[in-house]
């Protein structure tokens, strides 16, 4: 079956000028809703992003076109792809593909240097939370719970949320406007848990941004019961801990540690130009960890696959329980870049088909 196409720009929000914080934050363009419309699935399709059989040949795609985002093909910031959507009776599942040439996963790790020392690898142009060279790709949703957001799903969509150029941070913050307005954010983090299978639960409140209160402003996590990640330490000037396998992360090993993995470090079985992880990762349990995911990256193009329940007993998290109503959202998309996102500018609206 020939899927169906329709177009939604997505731009990023601030211009690159050599990591500097623009003036004055970007101004709010209205534009039109962008309807997305899941099926009904015969079948709880495969949690597999390989799998595009079954329902996702029915589901009609809409196509997504993203200009002015940091890195990306030749470094122009320009990608494309889809999204579909699917449900049955208790979960929703979101197939979205997009281009992206780097397959990116080498979040800053510890580098052996060529006396012997030990380096954790950092963007030179980072001012603060700003890494767009040793980081990892990933992937965010963003839903407006119970339309508590002004005009998000009207006419701003993300807009409504991101307030790029604000200052105190290289990038900008992510709130929103009033107390009581509330996002659902679904944030993929290839490193830290979407090897895993599992989409970081976290969410968006009308929280202002403080350095020392507030650092990452409104968006926060639900609550977890367990797992996790943590970032890794040199301790005596070397890693903290390796992988159990011994083997490096540029020689076939990996950019993340799991608890089960990790070995004391024995120095001996590294030589310079050796990379290790330094970051360790566990699933979360808990609210945060209630949504699971399926992420391959191949030939230039990341497919991901999300799966959540329609409903969930937590507050923060957007509630599909009624299938008749219309429900607002959009994408953001990351090439190895910690904030520097290029976003669907239109609000998306899904709609559950009968």
């Amino acid at each position: 079956m020939k899927t169906l196409l329709r177009t939604a720009a997505l731009v990023l929000p601030l211009s690159l000028l050599a990591g500097a914080a623009l003036a004055e934050e970007e101004k709010k363009v209205p534009l039109k809703p962008v309807p997305v419309h899941a099926v009904k699935a015969a079948a709880a399709p495969v949690l597999d992003a390989d799998v595009a059989t079954g329902v996702w040949e029915k589901a009609p795609a809409t196509a997504l076109k993203a200009t002015k985002g940091v890195n990306f093909k030749d470094n122009l910031g320009e990608t494309t792809g889809t999204v579909q959507a699917a449900y049955d009776a208790k979960s929703v599942w979101l197939r979205i593909t997009y281009d992206d040439p780097t397959y990116s996963v080498r979040r800053s790790p510890f580098v052996k240097q060529a006396d012997g020392s030990w380096k954790k690898l950092s963007d030179p142009e980072d001012k603060g939370g700003d890494n767009n060279k040793f980081y990892e790709d990933k992937l965010a949703v963003i839903w407006n719970i119970d339309k508590s957001i002004f005009g998000f799903d009207e006419k701003f969509g993300c807009q409504a949320s991101c307030h790029a150029g604000e200052p105190g941070k290289p990038y900008g913050n992510k709130y929103t406007e009033d107390e009581g307005e509330l996002g659902d954010i679904w944030h993929l983090k290839y490193v830290r848990g979407g090897f895993l299978g599992q989409i970081d639960n976290q969410y968006l409140d009308s929280t202002r941004f403080d350095a020392a209160k507030a650092p990452e402003a409104g968006r926060k996590s639900d609550a977890k019961t367990g797992g996790g990640y943590v970032d890794l330490k040199l301790v005596d000037g070397k890693p903290e801990f390796m992988n159990k396998s011994g083997q490096a992360a540029n020689k076939g090993g990996t950019y993340w540690l799991r608890e089960a993995d990790k070995a004391p470090f024995d120095d001996s079985k590294f030589v310079a130009g050796d990379e290790v992880s330094s970051i360790l990762v566990e699933p979360f349990t808990g609210d945060r960890g209630v949504i699971k995911t399926s992420a391959k990256w191949n030939a230039g193009k990341w497919t991901v696959l999300i799966e959540r329940p329609l409903t969930t007993t937590s507050k923060f998290d957007v509630q599909f329980n009624d299938l008749a109503k219309v429900y607002g959202f959009g994408v953001a998309f990351f090439d190895n870049a910690q904030g520097r996102h290029a976003q669907v500018r239109e609000p998306l609206h899904l709609i559950f088909d009968k």
